[in-house]
């Protein structure tokens, strides 16, 4: 068995790559998904690549997967009718949050809709000290009483979350004891189990959209786990999550919550690869959908982890990839607003009836249309071929947009995907010169179906002198299943400040979450050489409402460990904030460990230098309307998958390929480096 898969399901399309560990052969390939039941998509996608290139499902020696099933449940709201049981007065909690608005200027933005109502939210009499301790005994009859009130109900899943859960579990435990024996049929999370960490909002929050989501992502692997059965597939298939890494199905069952960002997780991983296999450690990732856009900084040739984030409006605290988003994609709708002015999404056009180009009753210009227009895009047909394109159909959408604005046609297409790369430019910021990063010192990898396309005014914007486009840019989340680990991770909530009297409790706390990792490693039968371990701490100067996480080193813990501690803090305090505060004690709050099991991943060999010349490349030539002159250009087009290593492109010219088409523009130079990702460079 030599064959690896990784099959990404986009709304859209079901992205497949199929790597042959003995030959270094890769394919890849898309089929469209199946919205009713993505389980379907997958498997047409794995078997009609088996069947092109000629191989049986025996095999396959290793399947991973990244979806979107948790993710667009919770923005379609889509998720099972759920409970919460909760500590008696805390009830509300769900409801009040922070007592934040969405958007403190805008006093008509809308909360998110709260995932369970109030008339399935129970307390009972319990309390627990801020020490563990147990201040008011739990009431079992009362919660008997509560679990046949929220029966009367049409729940099917019950989220459990008591103040301090996460420090003693002995409570939360109990109560989901009963409700198995009392109601058997229902999905339970529980707070310890799901976010055992401070900030009582969050981790309710955490664990009641992982109750929301848990039956419907247990119903959809279950289903994908029969066909895959019934395909022939030998091995257990894996599942990614948010921080990167895969986990078995089991766990991804009982843990959607930490797979909300399964998608473009991979994505950054495959970034991650290929830059390191490319000699570039510090890149700025730009992947671009349909609907929405995702970078993600990596310094070092890792992007950091994130404790806690914010999904469509719904507090999360799960180990996430430090990926940010901004609604700008391919399908993005352009529109004047009140005051006059051109504005791009969050509105998108989707995947039905998508583009006003694609012919299927839209209308309204999107940023697609408008590359269709400016001829960046192929005007005749995309996708290799695949699917036709209507540009006098563009052309009529943007005209009406030119006419409300006063401007011209092109002049109104340009100002199209100015506005997005505006916007996209502005969420790079958030993540780069925000914490302390300056753009100019990275390189922008671009990816996505339209990432290559507006990768390189983008790099102009933020004045960036190197964009890489890897060999198969549309596909890069599917290969990035490739190239990853299985990984799970582990945390507890310890607060204490950083001095000698802590290190007992700093030592059987990383003793607990270590036995956590044994067991998770047993659990998915990972042998004792394939374990890694790495320990970090979540730390704040004590008053701080905010952490900032800091590796610890390897070895015994004693006073050097804290020393390094104090260090790392202090360097990533003056990255972030630009100041330490000199003589400030420091704080210790959560404790984290990550365990990975190593795999076999797929590798890359350097291909030979071919030699500048790249004529045999070129398949035809389109004027492409350029800002720069302001005028139509002649550009040369060229296929990507006849550009060899050491070739050269001098801009303005097209790249073309079936997952995607890049733009090099007239003050850029493109080359193909031994792993054919193309390289595009400003000239002097």
């Amino acid at each position: 068995m030599a064959l690896r898969i990784g099959v990404d399901s986009g709304g859209t399309f079901t992205d497949v790559c199929l790597f042959d560990e003995e030959t270094g052969r890769l394919d890849i390939w898309k089929v469209p998904s199946t919205p009713d039941d993505p389980s379907r998509g997958i498997t047409n996608g794995v078997s009609e690549g088996l069947a092109t290139v000629d191989r049986s499902a025996s095999e396959v020696a290793f399947l991973g997967h990244g979806t979107t099933v948790a993710t667009n449940a919770l923005i379609e709201l889509k998720g099972v009718p759920t409970g919460l049981i909760t500590t008696d007065g805390f009830r509300d909690l769900l409801e009040i949050g922070r007592q934040k608005r969405p958007s403190l200027y805008d006093m008509s933005a809308e909360k998110p809709e709260i995932l369970v109502g109030r008339d399935r939210r129970v307390e009972v009499p319990e309390r627990l000290r801020s020490d563990g301790s147990v201040d008011t005994p739990l009431d079992e009859a009362k919660l008997r009483a509560a679990i046949a009130k929220l029966a009367e109900t049409d729940i099917k899943a019950v989220a459990v979350c008591f103040l301090y859960g996460f420090l003693n579990t002995a409570h939360e435990r109990r109560v989901v004891e009963i409700l198995r024996e009392q109601r058997p049929d229902l999905f339970v999370s529980a707070s310890h189990a799901v976010a055992p960490e401070f900030r009582e909002y969050e981790r309710m929050s955490t664990t009641v959209v992982n109750a929301y989501l848990g039956p419907v992502m247990h119903r959809y692997i279950e289903r994908l786990k029969k066909r895959l059965t019934d395909l022939g597939i030998p091995v257990a298939p894996q599942l990614t999550q948010s921080n990167g890494g895969v986990i078995g199905f089991d766990m991804a069952a009982q843990l959607p919550v930490r797979t909300v960002l399964s998608g473009p997780s991979t994505g950054v991983v495959a970034a991650q690869a290929i830059g390191a296999m490319s000699g570039y450690g510090n890149i700025i990732t730009f992947d671009v959908g349909g609907t929405s856009s995702d970078v993600a900084l990596l310094q070092g040739g890792v992007c950091k982890l994130t404790g806690e984030a914010t999904v469509h409006g719904y507090p999360i605290k799960a180990p996430m990839l430090d990926i940010h988003t901004v609604g700008a994609g391919g399908g993005s709708i352009a529109h004047v607003d009140s005051g006059g002015l051109l504005k791009v999404g969050p509105r998108s056009a989707g995947a039905d009836p998508g583009p006003v180009c694609y012919g299927r009753g839209n209308t309204e210009a999107t940023v697609t249309d408008a590359n269709v227009v400016l001829q960046t895009l192929n005007p005749v047909e995309i996708l290799g071929g695949r699917m036709k394109v209507q540009r006098d159909l563009a052309v009529a959408a943007v005209q009406r947009l030119a006419d409300q604005l006063g401007l011209g046609l092109m002049e109104t297409a340009q100002g199209i995907i100015s506005v997005l790369t505006a916007n996209i430019a502005k969420a790079i910021r958030v993540i780069s010169v925000q914490r302390g990063h300056d753009p100019r010192d990275y390189a922008l990898m671009a990816f996505g179906g339209a990432g290559p396309l507006h990768a390189a005014r983008l790099a102009r914007e933020l004045d960036i002198s190197r964009v890489i486009v890897p060999q198969t840019p549309g596909t890069l989340c599917a290969l990035g299943l490739l190239l990853t680990d299985l990984r799970s991770d582990f945390a507890v909530s310890r607060l204490m400040k950083l001095e000698a009297a802590a290190i007992p409790a700093i030592v059987s706390g990383f003793d607990a979450l270590a036995a956590q990792a044994d067991a998770w490693f047993a659990q998915e039968e990972i042998g004792a050489e394939r374990r890694l371990l790495k320990r970090t701490v979540d730390m704040r100067y004590v008053g701080q409402n905010y952490e900032l996480q800091v590796d610890v080193p390897a070895g015994p813990i004693g006073e050097a460990t804290l020393d390094a501690l104090v260090q790392g803090f202090e360097q990533a305090h003056r990255q972030r904030f630009g100041f330490i505060a000199e003589g400030e004690a420091m704080q210790i709050v959560t404790l984290r460990i990550e365990a990975t099991g190593t795999v076999t991943k797929a590798q890359f060999a350097p291909q030979p230098d071919a030699g500048p010349d790249c004529a045999g490349a070129v398949i035809g030539e389109r004027k492409v309307y350029m800002d720069e002159a302001k005028d139509f250009v002649m550009c040369p087009v060229y296929a990507r998958d006849k550009l060899r290593a050491g070739n050269r492109i001098t801009g303005p010219a097209i790249v073309e390929q079936m997952d995607t088409t890049t733009v090099i523009l007239p003050a850029m130079q493109a080359g193909v480096d031994p792993y054919l990702n193309l390289i595009l460079e400003i000239r002097a």
